[in-house]
């Protein structure tokens, strides 16, 4: 078995993910957007998890909170946007989270990491009153939560401004909460610039705009968070968890701006926000983030990748790939599902995931049928001439043959490509009118001179007409 991105079922749509080892297997906490669906996080939250020892199989756990548990929201009408959870001094599961524009942070309690979750109640002041009903609280967003070394509980929150003069009532913000994890042992406090303070300080162009994830490694406090471009995550530093955060650097663009040179006006695929956390397993650290699909902000899918901590804590940008908690390159043998693309743009570039900007002139990730639980089926629709998918990593052989899956009204070829720009290694004659899924064949050839083992191959369509992709095989 082989891990690939997004390494959960195709149907599957879990963005904000928030990871975390307990006792030997690592869970993946987050969000839970409905395919189609016509706003963030719509669906009720559900986990996975995974053997610590095997990153390569996630385990469902099935729905362990639902919306309508809030007595806020009896009657389901807010969703439950990025939640962090945290395990108490007590031994206990606490889950922490927000209804989308309500303006306090909701608690929730399980004996176990999987649940079920029961309402706990509201972080409160100490007078009982929610945080974020107070004349000057800032707005609530995106929890994360700390349990030091100490005892001590660290709560972060909040969200930015996209630019300056918005004069809005956001912030980044950090706090204490007492033994009980619902109490407040002390007012918020503004912790990392915004675009309205970030003069000066070193976080210019990478202000934080939401998601708050905090982690501690060894003496250093890594404090995640989405920038405000919101297709990158960004690093802060500090030897304390309440203070005196400096900008470390970006770890992650789900365009791959900043790889190689590559520029916010050349995105490697349809943007959107993204979010997400660290976590070490067996000694390694992986980062957690999600894509976007089916041209819109609301159907976004879990990625990983892994990362390198240089000895002097700076964290260096990361690639996305298909293969990123495989421990390595995927075989050059096999079938794959055209989903697993890292890369993905059009004639005319990538653009942000929105149909309005998207229309009919772009490829896109999507499904047939409605929102599910089971049942695979999501590919790659709309390749139309100029339309590129790319893959990282396989160990392809020097040479070999290569089916390809693919149905629509379309007449040209399939390029094979060792690089984005270039590097021919083959293609696949495609001459298709059918609705129906229908293969052909191609071979490829240079790879071993080339370089090609645990390379790139990018697939770029040539021709007339309109494709969806839905899987190869190399035979």
């Amino acid at each position: 078995m082989q891990a690939v991105n997004p390494f959960l079922p195709s149907w599957e749509y879990i963005p904000d993910g928030e990871p975390h080892v307990f006792d030997g297997r690592i869970y993946l906490f987050g969000s839970h957007d409905r395919f189609d669906g016509d706003g963030y996080c719509m669906n009720d939250y559900v986990c996975y998890s995974a053997d610590t020892k095997n990153l390569k199989e996630w385990r469902y756990e099935g729905v362990i909170y639902r919306k309508n548990q809030d007595p806020r929201n009896q009657e389901g009408g807010h969703c439950m946007w990025a939640p962090d959870v945290a395990k108490g001094l007590d031994g206990r599961y606490y889950l922490y989270y927000c209804l989308d524009v309500l303006p306090e942070i909701g608690v929730a309690v399980s004996n176990a990491p999987t649940g079920p979750y029961e309402f706990m109640g509201l972080v409160h002041y100490p007078d009982g009153t929610p945080l974020g009903r107070k004349e000057k609280d800032y707005i609530q967003f995106d929890p994360g939560i700390l349990i030091d070394e100490d005892g001590e509980c660290y709560l972060y929150s909040g969200n930015g401004p996209r630019c300056k003069g918005l004069h809005e009532n956001k912030a980044s913000q950090v706090m204490r909460l007492e033994a009980d994890m619902v109490t407040l042992k002390e007012n918020p406090r503004l912790l990392l610039p915004t675009t309205e303070t970030s003069e000066g300080t070193g976080f210019e162009g990478f202000e934080f705009y939401e998601a708050s994830s905090i982690r501690k490694i060894g003496k250093i406090y890594y404090l995640i968070y989405s920038d405000r471009k919101s297709s990158s995550l960004c690093y802060a530093v500090s030897s304390f968890p309440d203070r005196g955060f400096t900008f470390g650097g970006r770890l992650i663009d789900i365009g791959d701006i900043g790889i190689d040179g590559r520029e916010a006006a050349a995105p490697a695929n349809f943007l959107g926000n993204t979010h997400g956390g660290i976590e070490c397993v067996n000694g390694a650290w992986y980062l957690f983030y999600h894509r976007q699909t089916n041209r819109t902000f609301f159907s976004r899918q879990a990625c990983a990748e892994l990362v390198t901590i240089l000895s002097d804590g700076r964290i260096p940008q990361v690639r996305i790939t298909s293969c990123g908690l495989n421990g390595g390159p995927l075989r050059g043998a096999g079938v794959y599902e055209a989903r697993i693309a890292c890369h993905l743009w059009g004639k005319e570039g990538a653009v942000w995931s929105r149909k309005a900007l998207m229309e009919g002139r772009f490829p896109y990730f999507t499904q047939d049928g409605s929102d599910r639980e089971s049942g695979p089926g999501q590919y790659i629709a709309n390749m139309r001439d100029g339309a590129s998918a790319g893959y990282r990593y396989f160990n392809l052989k020097p040479e070999g043959a290569i089916r390809l899956r693919v149905r629509g009204e379309a007449r040209g070829r399939m390029l094979l490509l060792g690089h984005p720009d270039g590097l021919y290694l083959g293609e696949v004659p495609i001459h298709i009118f059918s609705p129906d899924w229908m293969a052909f064949d191609g071979t490829y050839t240079g790879a071993e001179k080339n370089g090609i083992q645990g390379q790139a191959l990018y697939m770029k369509y040539e021709g007339t007409g309109a494709l969806d992709f839905l899987d190869f095989e190399f035979l």
